[in-house]
């Protein structure tokens, strides 16, 4: 079954924000598996609807980092095929509509994002707000929490792994990490995850809530797994490292490696809160 069989595009296409020819609000990857684990990817998209006129920026602007998270997709769909896991994943730009952000906070629909004015984000009516987390935010997050739904009923209390990447330089600073694992007060997959990517061959430099906080921002994890007792945590890796098909497959191999010795400790599947 592809991804076209599988894209999930109810009531929303006809919607006056999404035509026919606007892709879903989000993938379901893998609809099938039943590994009890689901790997998620907020920014995994750049797509805005044509009605939108790309929210008044260029098409080059869309293609950076503001718009997406580079290579993260790619690294999702490989990373659930090495582990036949399920994903969702977003089928919109982060620029729309932020889905790992609270609804009404100003990140959520970012007015200017690295210090790019975004002017289709500007003076938006509190109706014109919510008619972007309905049409795009809320699909992509109910699809998660069906999809948890779906592994839970089938087997062990599930595990949530999201996928984000981040660039090699910010505010004039080289970010040189390989790969940052991020986590807020549930350790389980955390730590393993740090201690198994910095114990392997590849000398891996090796971010602990680096070079994002878990502890900061992270609505996705929080609101899917944290609050219910699920095991989580997230991972960003370095945009240059993933922006290939080889970079991709490359870390979809590496972390389907250190997961699989992680998920197979029964006692990692269990409902605990921090």
């Amino acid at each position: 079954m592809t991804d076209e069989d599988i894209i999930k595009s109810s009531s929303q296409a006809g919607s006056p924000l999404i035509g026919p020819e606007d892709p879903a609000p989000f993938v379901l990857h893998n609809p099938d598996a039943i590994v009890p684990v689901l790997l998620i990817c907020d920014h995994a998209s750049k797509a805005v609807p044509r009605s939108m006129d790309n929210l008044g920026i260029a098409e080059e602007t869309l293609n950076l980092h503001v718009g997406w998270d580079i290579g993260a997709a790619d690294v999702t769909r490989r990373l659930a095929n090495e582990m036949s896991a399920m994903a969702v994943l977003a089928g919109y730009s982060r620029l729309l509509i932020d889905n790992n952000r609270q609804p009404g906070d100003p990140s959520s629909i970012p007015a200017a994002s690295d210090n790019i004015i975004i002017p289709g984000n500007r003076n938006l009516t509190e109706e014109q707000q919510i008619d972007r987390t309905d049409q795009f935010f809320w699909p992509y997050h109910h699809a998660i929490a069906d999809a948890i739904a779906h592994l839970w009923r089938n087997g062990l209390p599930p595990a949530l792994f999201s996928v984000h990447t981040f660039t090699p330089s910010m505010n004039g600073k080289n970010r040189t990490w390989h790969i940052g694992v991020l986590w807020n007060r549930d350790p389980r997959m955390a730590l393993p995850l740090i201690h198994k990517l910095r114990s392997h061959g590849e000398g891996f430099r090796v971010g602990d809530n680096q070079p994002y906080s878990g502890k900061d921002i992270a609505y996705s994890l929080d609101m899917h797994a944290g609050r219910a007792g699920l095991p989580h945590c997230a991972v960003e890796i370095r945009q240059d490292l993933v922006s290939t098909p080889s970079g991709a497959e490359y870390w979809a191999e590496i972390l389907a490696e250190v997961l699989h010795d992680i998920l197979s400790i029964d006692a990692l599947h269990t409902v605990e809160h921090y």
